[in-house]
């Protein structure tokens, strides 16, 4: 006799992550791929270390894609379909920063970070909402951001975008969550990552954001993808809305 299967268990869902290239993204297509989850991996570069990180067979896919506009979204959904067969989970984690004084931002780089963190998050989600309504089941995950919660500096688009994506997630969830579709959001703390190798260079700012961390230590993209499960998995069947900290405690302080 098999055992039954576990609330944490992803055997047979397919999964779109936006980003999964590197950082973020990676951890959590490798932490939904170990679960059980087939992944279609999407990103603007190749994703061979993301492939060989996953292990135990698990089916991966590869999508090309530049999520700056919302040319290649629709396709993004109908080819994972084709080729992993269905659609039951959308993590979106794309996304990028800019860095200026708000006297100096500019409107190029606040349409970029707006187009790519918030504009094509949400027609990416409308996309994969439509067919995973269609179904009657569907698990949507967005990376939002301690600047979901806070201002922050020096980054206004960014900080608007993710306070955008907080929004839309509980929009989302108040119209899907009959529907058996649950959206919900991680706002990852502080990690190490390519989008924050500025701060990192920085000694003083650094430093400064290390003595807030109660857990003492910056995160690890791995650090995310436990949370990623979850809202993933039929253990968060009955949360919708949600904004989840994963930031080692910087929130409490």
């Amino acid at each position: 006799m098999t055992n039954p299967p576990t609330l944490f268990d992803l055997g047979g869902r397919v999964a779109v992550v936006t980003g999964a290239n590197t950082g973020i993204g990676q951890a959590i297509a490798v932490a939904l791929a170990d679960a059980g989850a087939a992944v279609a991996l999407v990103g603007r570069s190749a994703m061979d270390e993301t492939r060989a990180l996953v292990t135990g067979g698990a089916r991966v896919h590869e999508i090309r894609a530049d999520l700056s506009t919302t040319a290649p979204l629709q396709g993004i959904v109908d080819e994972t379909v084709a080729r992993l067969g269905r659609l039951d989970i959308l993590v979106n984690n794309a996304g990028i920063i800019r860095r200026a004084d708000a006297v100096d931002y500019s409107e190029a780089d606040w349409d970029a970070v707006i187009d790519t963190n918030l504009k094509s998050l949400f027609f990416l989600s409308q996309a994969a909402g439509r067919h995973m309504i269609a179904q009657g089941s569907g698990k949507i995950v967005n990376v939002a951001s301690l600047l979901s919660f806070q201002g922050g500096i020096r980054v206004p688009a960014y900080t608007a975008s993710k306070s955008g994506v907080a929004g839309l997630t509980r929009l989302l969830a108040c119209e899907w969550a009959a529907k058996g579709v649950q959206v919900n959001a991680i706002a990852p703390g502080y990690v190490a990552t390519k989008n924050t190798e500025a701060l990192r260079a920085d000694e003083k700012r650094s430093a400064d954001i290390l003595g807030r961390i109660p857990a003492g230590r910056w995160g690890k993209p791995s650090d995310i993808g436990g949370a990623a499960v979850f809202l993933a998995s039929a253990a968060s069947d009955y949360v919708n809305g949600i904004v989840l900290p994963v930031d080692g405690g910087w929130l409490a302080r």
